[in-house]
């Protein structure tokens, strides 16, 4: 943001006038400034003073000057104005709304001490600060005011939050304080948060941070944790004073902080998150600023200063004009003001959370605004000033905007939608549809809302859309429920909802158009055609159109009422105002206009809103009418649910129901005597709502309202006056009414007297009697059901009398279907045959057939079929004519009943002959509806095969016609018979069917000279490109002239570039001189130049002014004008110049001169090439054609820099024919010795070269020497020789530099004569130590002694580097010649720091030799590294070995690296067994990876022993080196010991492999390293323990580590231990937790096996899955107890826990169970082997010694 100086609204005074406050309304229409002599002057928004008051002391007497004012603040409502005085009091003065109303003081508040500042942030409630330190709040309403906080220091500044729900506080020693009405949930502290170096004069609190100033010439920014996060430090400018006010704009993105003469500007960056300095605002003079006001939209800053001057900035960062209508000005980063320049109109739009606004746009006729920021979007309604922020992520711009509805915005993107209210910052519902059009959605928000749903609190706020395109969704956009969803079955076109909700009319693409309740969840047809619908507004009324009929539904609760009214046109609109609605309909060019009954319309308002009375008015004037009518029956109801009791009686004695009007008026005088008697509510009284129950039928309600209140008799009464006798009679049973059985009788007898004998027989059927109800029934005439009670007994059907009875009084009655069942029943099938044939009913008498009478089955059923043939069931009728065996009567009875597929599938497989006729009429059938390919397939069945090709050429089927044709008729006659049709269709104008009739018979050139007769050339270009591809240009170019002939010139265009010839359109529209044309068709088909050279053409005749018009239209003008100098039309080319482009000019005059000079006129041509300001050219021209004369003239009248170069011109021509010295004269008089040189030089004539050189270009004459040498160097020896003799030359001439240089200029490259390089370089070299400076001689040598060294003259280069005192050079020139003997002689002598260097020098040769026994005897641990380099180990771990234990060891180290790299571990740890394992940390990764590689080898028995042996020795002798070293007890020292324990065990295990006896031990052994699974692989300690589980016949263990090894398995192959059971585990020292091996340790088929033996024994039912206990109660195998944590030492033979029966030995620590221990010298006495007795002496190294007890089985 910058500040921009509009005006100034105050000039300065001379002296100290201070403005003492300023402030700007909230509504930005008045600026009020309080001067010295505190008078408040009040401002427009423009600057232009309009009025002015006079403040007052708290006490006249003590007189105006006795008080400031110290703070001013305009109300929120723009009205008052608050002014803080140092007198102790704040007055608020109320201006009113106009200038000039009168200023009068509405509340005053006095204080205890001075105010010192103020602001007015929120309704009602004024802040400020006094100079004891308070900070009070004033109550406009109350008039009181109260202590927001207390404090000691002076109040200095006062200020608010961007909402005004918070504000912050400074004082004089520094203190800031914060407080919140409300922190709108930010968290922030409150109280004292900063604690500033000084006062903080300028305090302000923006959008992310507190920038306060003062004193110290510092700017500090405090982040929202009150730190400090920025400071801007002027105090070391001497021009910068104290900051005494600062002001924040209304975004809070910018402060501006005011000083002596100038105001600092700083923005907040949002991207970077930090505050930028802008361009300070410097005006000499100013003096000191001591209030600013920043105007509410953001758009303008004042300044006051200590002078009495008031200045008006402009505050924007840009400002634009949108589509000349609107000023769109961005006064900061998130806050813009779009201002309407024709009514001078502004909304300030801004974004709530501070984002940057970066696009504004107005859409929908100018009304709405859209703009977007990084992470919402801005809405606004420029009429109503609503405006609305939501949160939107960028979608790239492609949003859709809907601004059909007035208060609320639809988006559409990506097949979503979006529905914004203006005015909400929420997005008010969103869904899916891929129909976003305004006619398919409806929005309505609560438009119009009844009493009721005001009472209610009930939003009428909903949304209907398409979620496809036949289902409409009605959403409730305050929950975001759909309400219903309505299937359609056909598409939409147009949906709106009524504008209380509650109806939604629709209209598919039928133009049906339907009506749907949405609280009664009914759809209705209103229309069939409707070509116009629309709402009538603010009313329920309906309009629309049936063709020409304006229909009109006053009361849309009867949809079935509507009045119509006859029109002539289409209706196109409806206008409502004034209490008048008008259709308007388009009669021809007329607009007529259809006044609809305002009162029927005003009624549905008056309903919808409740009021009754309004509406009962409506109906009283008027008419009765059927619309009338029910419009009464709808406020009855309504009146009636609303309990508006005389209303509802009205309504029916409007509606002539006597019988309700009555029985309202008695519940209307129950309800009048009821409130007279008891004073209340009547409609509460428990009769009258029984009654209202009543007449609303719900009888139920009605009966528990009086039993709810004891009023048993009233309940039976209503019923029996209602003749509900069985609801009376159960509510006196359930009741125990005494008198039941008399209603029970009284109710029979009320049957008989009322002749309801079926009722009557009914009651005593429920009673028993059945006789009695038999009788009943049968005097009721109800046979039937006489029969069916009769069924329902077995006794009744045994009285054979009573069966009679009842089947005569059923044939009485015509039943004889239900005579022939009882008859049936009775066991008398004939009768009962009989009688349902004489019913008819076939199907019964069919059944009893097949089971009594089989051979009447097929009569029965042809009977059947001609039943229903009579009766038209014609279809019901074709099966049983097929059952009947009847096929003629089945097919004519298909036929008949238009059941033609049926009829074709019973005649497939008739007789041809009899099925021909039936074929016949079904094809005329077909024929006669249309269907003409069926009914020519059924010719061809029927045998006629020309009707059936008549047919299908009747139906425009050519190719199948054809086709059948082809089988019947001759091909002549084929050709004939559809060249005849395609000519009749030629003559019915059907082109296309005759052309496809021609092309059937391949007659395309008939097609061709059709379509040109009909003049259709398209159609005949068509067929000429797709049968005679060779003749299509020339159809094109002939079709072209004859159009071109006929003055069609279009078409004669699209045929000549058709057939590729453009230019004859072209020239064709030349000709006519219809230039734009030609133009079109040039730049359209033509080449790249072709619009030009048309454009010029044209342009050429017309000539003149509108030549160059023309061609400054197409922008061609120039390109006009470089066209005619390439056609060497100068003339043209100067006029057009002339008139349009005068720079061009110049150009052609070049041009013309350019050829001039090509045609020979040179005299001409240089008149032109002066007048194009290039006599150059003319020279050059001249000089071209050796015209040296005029060259020279030319150049000396025109060029004067051309002299020079004419008589270079004939220096060169002179130097051509030899005339050597003149050309040197030319050259030096044109002052290009330079060229004298080089033309020298080309000629080879050196020596003159030189000399030129040396006189007058001395500066290159270096290069040109360098170049002389490299022309000798090219010679080869020859040049060399010549080179060393110019040496020797310059030598005796006493030239030594020139000598030197040319002696160095011999190089190895020129020659191979190794004597003349040395004799040469050591010439220079001694020349150089003699004649020249120390310096000089020194790079000399420099340069010449390397090269010595290069020719092997290392010696003579040592020499040189010693003269010049190069020792270190020297020296290395010595070692490179191998001379290490010398070089060491001079280091000693000139330099002996240099001996170790040369020493150094001297290995790295015999190690590049390979001289290690020399190098031994110099350096021995070179020499291992070299025996290492070459991988001579062997030789290296033996030198080693002499050379001491450290050296031994770490080469050890590397060798057991290298091995283990090489995949060769064992013998890794064998070199580690045979030369120690000492305990250096580096080595502790050796060691590590050896146990890991020996560890998971797959090798065992006693084969292996020799491997773990090894492993448990280099273990051992590591873990007693460390218990020397410093890492004793350490987690290294502990996992070693962990390993050697694991060793040790693996040992025994393979010691025992192979010895019966043992097989116990390394079971337990094996069991016992499942301890261990971060060291052994988890999947094969349980292997091997299952397996050596399975050797002794421990199946359960077995089978629980085989099981556990399972699922180790699957979880390798998943990867993850996640799903891991451990149940079988817990209370066991097992771990759960290990590191997962990441691979299998066995192959997929021993992996299978396992799997087998796992599922085999887990059928067993011996075997649990259960691990063994001891005497502790705990796992065998467990060194802890579960139960007591009681700890057990391992045994150091089986590994299982030492319990009673123990062996100690003498190292503490160490123990063995008696058993494993005497069993394990057992075997070692009686099958002695190595491997055993191995394991004993290991035993007794690492544990000591046995007790003799122990030992008596020979060990000791």
């Amino acid at each position: 943001m910058q500040l921009k100086h509009l005006k100034p609204l105050m000039g300065p005074h001379e002296g100290a006038a201070k403005i003492c406050c300023m402030a700007w309304a909230p509504n930005n229409t008045k600026l009020a400034v309080c001067n010295v002599d505190r008078v408040i002057l009040l401002y427009d928004e423009n600057g232009e003073r309009r009025d002015k008051f006079s403040t007052k002391p708290i006490d006249s007497k003590y007189g105006k000057k006795s008080y400031t004012v110290k703070g001013m603040a305009f109300s929120p409502c723009s009205t008052k104005i608050a002014v803080g005085q140092t007198d102790n009091i704040i007055y608020v003065y109320k201006i009113g709304e106009d200038w000039g109303d009168k200023k009068v003081i509405c509340n005053k508040f006095v204080q205890t001490s001075a105010i010192t500042c103020l602001m007015w942030p929120m309704d009602a409630a004024i802040i400020f600060g006094l100079s004891e330190g308070k900070v009070r709040l004033a109550n406009t309403r109350n008039n009181k005011s109260s202590t927001v906080y207390n404090t000691d220091s002076y109040v200095v500044s006062v200020v608010s939050n961007i909402s005004g729900k918070g504000m912050l506080s400074g004082h004089a020693d520094g203190t800031i304080v914060r407080y919140f009405f409300d922190d709108e949930g930010s968290n922030e502290s409150q109280g004292k948060i900063i604690t500033h170096p000084c006062p903080p004069y300028a305090l302000s609190w923006a959008a992310n941070s507190i920038v306060v100033a003062g004193c110290d010439r510092k700017v500090v920014v405090y982040g929202r944790d009150n730190r400090v996060i920025q400071t801007f430090d002027y105090s070391r400018d001497e021009t910068e004073k104290e900051f005494t006010v600062s002001a924040t704009n209304p975004s809070g993105q910018s402060v501006v902080i005011g000083s002596y003469n100038r105001l600092r500007v700083y923005n907040w960056s949002p991207r970077r998150a930090n505050w930028d300095e802008g361009k300070a605002k410097e005006i000499e003079n100013l003096y000191t600023i001591t209030a600013l006001a920043w105007k509410k939209d953001g758009s303008k800053l004042c300044a006051g200063t200590l002078c009495g001057g008031v200045e008006l900035f402009d505050c924007c960062l840009k400002r634009t004009i949108y589509r000349n209508k609107f000023e769109i000005t961005y006064v900061g980063l998130s806050q813009v003001i779009v201002k309407n320049l024709s009514y001078g109109t502004r909304v300030v739009l801004k974004s709530a959370y501070g984002y940057e606004v970066e696009d504004v746009k107005i859409l929908g006729n100018d009304r709405y605004l859209v703009a977007h920021t990084s992470d919402t979007l801005l809405l606004g309604d420029l009429q109503s000033n609503k405006l609305s922020e939501v949160a939107w992520q960028g979608s790239g711009g492609n949003e859709k905007f809907f601004f059909e509805n007035e208060l609320c915005c639809m988006i559409f993107n990506a097949g979503e939608l979006s529905v914004i209210e203006y005015g909400s910052n929420e997005v008010l519902g969103t869904v899916r549809t891929e129909f976003m059009n305004p006619h398919l959605v409806s929005i309505r928000l609560d438009e119009r809302v009844s009493k009721k749903s005001q009472h209610l609190d009930v939003s009428n706020r909903k949304m209907a859309y398409l979620t496809d395109a036949k289902t409409v969704t009605l959403m409730d956009l305050t929950t975001g429920q759909d309400i219903s969803s309505i299937q359609h079955t056909s598409k939409l076109e147009w949906l709106e909802l009524n504008e209380t909700s509650r109806k939604l009319v629709f209209r598919d693409k039928r133009l049906s158009l339907h009506l749907y309740d949405i609280e009664t969840d009914t759809k209705t047809t209103l229309l069939n055609y409707c070509s116009f619908v629309q709402w009538v507004p603010q009313s329920d009324v309906l309009v629309g159109q049936n063709r020409g009929n304006l229909c009109v539904w006053y009361n849309i609760d009867a949809p079935e009422k509507v009045t119509m009214i006859a029109v002539k046109g289409d209706i196109i609109g409806m206008e409502r105002e004034e209490g008048k609605t008008d259709v308007i309909v388009q009669e021809g060019v007329n607009a007529i206009t259809y006044t609809l009954d305002e009162g029927l319309i005003e009624f549905g308002t008056a309903v919808d809103d409740g009021d009754f009375g309004r509406a009962i008015a409506y109906l009283e004037s008027l008419e009765v009418s059927p619309e009338t009518e029910a419009m009464w029956r709808t406020l009855s109801k309504m009146s009636i649910d609303e309990r508006q009791l005389y209303v509802a009686e009205r309504c029916y004695a409007a509606l002539g129901n006597v019988t309700k009007t009555r029985y309202l008026r008695e519940i209307n005088k129950m309800v009048d005597r009821y409130e007279t008697e008891t004073g209340n509510d009547g409609l509460q009284y428990f009769a009258v709502q029984a009654k209202l129950a009543i007449l609303e039928q719900r009888y139920k309600t009605a009966e528990q309202i009086y039993l709810e209140n004891g009023a048993i008799d009233e309940c039976i009464s209503f019923y029996q006056s209602l003749k509900m006798w069985n609801e009376a009679i159960a509510v006196a049973e359930a009741k125990g009414h005494p008198d039941v059985e008399a209603f029970r009788a009284e109710y029979y007898k009320w049957l008989l007297d009322t002749n309801q004998d079926e009722a009557a027989g009914a009651l005593k059927e429920k009673q028993g009697d059945l006789h009695a109800a038999i009788s009943l029934y049968m005097k009721a005439g109800l046979p039937a059901r006489a029969a069916r009670l009769a069924y329902s007994r077995p006794e009744l059907m045994q009285n054979r009398s009573l069966m009679e009875q009842i089947a005569s009084a059923l044939l009485k009655y015509d039943l004889h279907e239900q005579s022939g069942e009882l008859y049936e029943r009775m066991g008398n099938d004939q009768r009962a045959m009989e009688c349902y044939r004489k019913g008819k009913a076939y199907r019964k008498a069919v059944e009893l057939a097949r089971r009594s009478f089989p051979a009447e089955v097929v009569r029965l059923e042809e009977e059947w079929g001609h039943h229903l043939s009579t009766q038209k069931q014609l279809d019901a009728a074709i099966n049983h004519y097929i059952e009947a065996g009847n096929t003629e009567k089945a097919v004519e009875s298909a036929i008949g009943a238009q059941q033609f597929r049926k009829a074709i599938a019973i005649l497939e497989d008739q007789d041809s002959n009899m099925a021909a006729k039936y074929y016949h009429r079904m094809a005329r059938h077909y024929a006669e509806i249309g269907h003409l390919e069926t009914a020519a397939q059924l010719y061809v069945k029927a045998g006629s095969r020309k009707e059936a090709v008549d047919l299908l050429l009747a139906s425009e089927k050519w190719e199948e016609a054809y086709s059948l044709a082809q089988t019947c008729m001759e091909q002549d006659e084929i050709t004939a018979l559809y060249v005849g049709n395609a000519q009749k269709q030629e003559r019915l104008g059907k082109y296309k069917e005759a052309e496809r009739l021609y092309v059937a018979v391949d007659e395309p050139d008939s097609a061709i000279t059709m379509h040109k007769k009909a003049l259709r050339y398209d159609d005949m270009i068509r067929l000429v490109e797709r049968y005679h591809p060779d003749l299509l240009q020339d159809t094109h170019l002939h079709l072209a002239k004859e159009l071109e002939a006929e003055n069609s010139l279009r078409r004669a265009e699209h045929h000549y570039v058709e057939g590729g010839e453009w230019k004859l359109a072209i020239n064709m529209y030349r000709q006519k001189d219809m230039w734009e044309d030609a133009y079109r068709v040039a730049k359209s088909t033509g080449a790249a130049t072709a619009p030009k050279q048309v454009a010029y053409l044209w342009a050429k005749s017309l000539g003149g002014d509108s030549a160059v018009k023309l061609l400054s239209k197409f922008g061609l003008l120039e390109a006009a004008i470089d066209y005619a100098c390439e056609n060497c039309t100068f003339d043209f080319a100067f006029d057009l110049a002339k008139t349009g482009m005068k720079t061009k000019t110049p150009d052609i005059h070049l041009k013309y001169a350019m050829f001039l000079e090509d045609e020979g006129k040179f005299t001409e041509a240089e008149a032109e090439f002066v007048k194009a300001e290039k006599p150059k050219e003319a020279v050059l021209m001249y000089v071209h054609n050796q015209d040296w004369d005029n060259a020279q003239r030319v150049a000396q009248n025109h060029d004067p820099d051309s002299v020079n170069e004419v008589l270079v011109g004939q220096a060169k021509l002179s130097f051509e024919e030899g005339s050597y010295q003149r050309a040197e004269a030319y050259l030096l008089r044109a002052q290009r010795a330079d060229l004298a040189v080089k033309y020298y030089r080309d000629a080879k004539m050196w020596q003159d070269a030189l000399r030129i050189a040396k006189e007058y270009v001395p500066n290159k004459l270096n290069a040109l020497q360098s170049e002389y040498d490299r022309e000798l160097k090219s010679k080869g020896p020859g040049g060399v020789e010549g080179m060393y003799k110019q040496a020797v030359d310059w030598e005796g001439q006493g030239e030594y530099v020139q000598a030197i240089a040319c002696y160095c200029k011999i190089t190895s490259e020129m020659t191979s004569d190794i004597r003349l390089l040395d004799k040469s370089w050591s010439k220079a070299a001694e020349l150089a130590l003699k004649f020249l400076s120390q310096d000089k001689a020194t790079r000399v040598v420099d340069t010449v002694a390397p090269r010595l060294i290069e020719i092997q003259k290392h010696s003579k280069a040592a020499e040189l580097y010693l003269n010049v005192d190069s020792v270190r050079a020297a020296v290395d020139a010595l070692v490179r010649g191998r001379d290490y003997a010398k070089a060491k002689r001079v280091a000693k002598e000139f330099a002996p720091d240099l001996e170790a260097y040369v020493d150094e020098q001297y290995k790295d040769h015999l190690k590049h030799e390979g001289d290690t026994k020399t190098m031994a005897s110099v350096d021995v641990e070179t020499a291992l590294d070299m025996y290492v380099d070459r991988g001579q180990w062997q030789k290296c771990i033996e030198t080693a070995e002499k050379v001491g234990f450290k050296v031994l060891h770490k080469y050890v180290a590397l060798y057991a690296a290298h091995l283990i790299k090489e995949q060769n571990t064992l013998q890794a740890m064998e070199l580690h067994v045979q030369h120690g394992t000492p305990a250096s940390a580096q080595n502790f990764n050796i060691y590590k990876r050896i146990v890991h590689d020996v560890v998971g080898i797959t090798s065992s028995g006693v084969k292996s022993y020799k491997t773990w042996a090894n492993l448990r020795n280099m273990l051992f002798s590591l873990c007693k080196n460390l218990q020397q070293s410093k890492a004793n007890n350490s987690a290294d020292h502990q996992n070693f010991v962990d390993q050697l324990t694991v060793a040790h065990y693996y040992a025994v295990r393979s010691a025992c492999d192979n010895q019966n006896t043992l097989s116990e031990i390394a079971a337990k052994v094996s069991t016992s390293l499942l301890r261990y699974p971060s060291i052994i692989p988890a999947d094969k300690a349980f292997y091997e323990a299952g397996a050596f589980c399975l050797k002794v016949e421990w199946t359960n263990l077995a089978f629980v580590f085989w099981n556990r090894y399972l699922d180790l398995s699957d979880a390798i192959d998943e990867g993850s231990l996640d799903m891991m059971d451990n149940d079988d585990f817990q209370n066991t020292d097992i771990p759960a937790e290990f590191p997962l091996p990441g691979k299998h340790f066995l192959s997929e088929e021993k992996r299978e096996e396992v799997r087998e033996w796992v599922l085999a024994v887990s059928m067993d039912q011996r075997v649990s899955q259960e691990l063994p206990v001891d005497e502790r109660g705990t796992y065998v195998a467990n060194l802890t107890s579960h139960l007591d944590n009681r700890k057990s030492l391992p045994c150091i033979v089986s590994g299982y826990p030492v319990l009673r029966s123990r062996v100690d030995f003498k190292n503490s620590g160490h123990a063995a169970n008696t058993e494993d221990w005497q069993r394990f010298n057992m075997a070692a006495k009686l099958s002695p082997t190595y491997e055993v007795h191995d394991v004993l002496t290991f035993i007794q190294q690492y544990c000591g010694s046995a007790p003799a007890a122990a030992s008596a089985y020979g060990f000791q």
